[in-house]
């Protein structure tokens, strides 16, 4: 296999990576064979999953459009994966060519891809913590000197913290985030849930136990709590396809079947 210029000579390439099956499901092209078998595989087990890995990431281009609108010009993405398919720097910049971005991520595949990805991209830069370690990710040299923290930041946590277990106190995470923040600063997050699902999903959350990365569903009332501290925006907290659509869902479409809760919030 030839070596695109986007993979470092440091990654394997025939080994799966989860970012790259991540940027397979989004239709992207920063993925190889080994990485498609692997999501073909998941997508045999759980079919829905594709379409809420794609909710996932139209509600980020919702969200970070919206936020540029409210005059937010500067962004903090934890859990990034591999910035590529309409990520935050692009839909951004878009708005407002004067936005930054530093992309977060733990995964050290997932880094090294955005590296070399973001290379010479003006306004951005990535840098590789671990998203419970909040108070290092805000002290990072490369994150303060893109990001000026005495005016308002865009806390992007979309699908990450529900690899983070309760004893790691999610909640606790998103807590000191906004304390970290100036006022008028704003937190996207997105988190799986159990509630309005299929048995088949919760088993498949079953299952995931047994990886190196499970997956903990949460309900509604605990999802609510992480914005404790935070005003919520309208609609509120709600299912994927239902925040700000920008066109009204199909006849017949279920929301609850992408089974993630989405929300928007304001540090008044």
């Amino acid at each position: 296999m030839s070596r695109p210029s986007w993979a470092p000579l440091d990654i394997d390439l025939d080994r799966p990576s989860g970012a790259r099956v991540y940027d397979y499901f989004l239709g992207g092209a920063h993925n190889f064979a080994v990485d498609r078998r692997l999501a073909e595989m998941i997508a045999s087990m759980t079919p829905d999953i594709g379409d809420t890995m794609r909710a996932n990431r139209a509600f980020l281009r919702r969200a970070v459009g919206w936020l540029v609108e409210q005059g937010i010009t500067q962004f903090l993405d934890l859990g990034s994966g591999i910035p590529t398919v309409g990520n935050v720097h692009e839909v951004a910049q878009h708005a407002d060519p004067a936005c930054r971005v530093v992309y977060v991520d733990v995964d050290p595949i997932a880094v090294s891809h955005s590296r070399a990805i973001l290379e010479g991209v003006e306004g951005t830069a990535v840098v590789q913590a671990d998203v419970r370690d909040v108070e290092d990710i805000v002290s990072d040299p490369v994150v303060r000197g893109l990001l000026d923290f005495t005016r308002p930041i865009a806390v992007l946590v979309l699908g990450v913290l529900h690899f983070v277990p309760d004893s790691d106190d999610p909640a606790g995470i998103v807590g000191r985030l906004r304390d970290a923040v100036p006022p008028g600063s704003m937190l996207a997050l997105v988190n799986v849930t159990h509630e309005d699902q299929p048995p088949e999903v919760i088993e498949a959350q079953k299952l995931s136990s047994r990886t190196g990365t499970p997956i903990f569903l949460r309900s509604r009332a605990e999802l609510a709590a992480q914005f404790d501290g935070w005003t919520l925006v309208e609609p509120g907290l709600v299912h994927l396809p239902l925040w700000r659509p920008e066109v009204p869902l199909a006849d017949g479409e279920r929301p609850e079947r992408f089974g993630a809760l989405a929300g928007v919030a304001r540090k008044d």
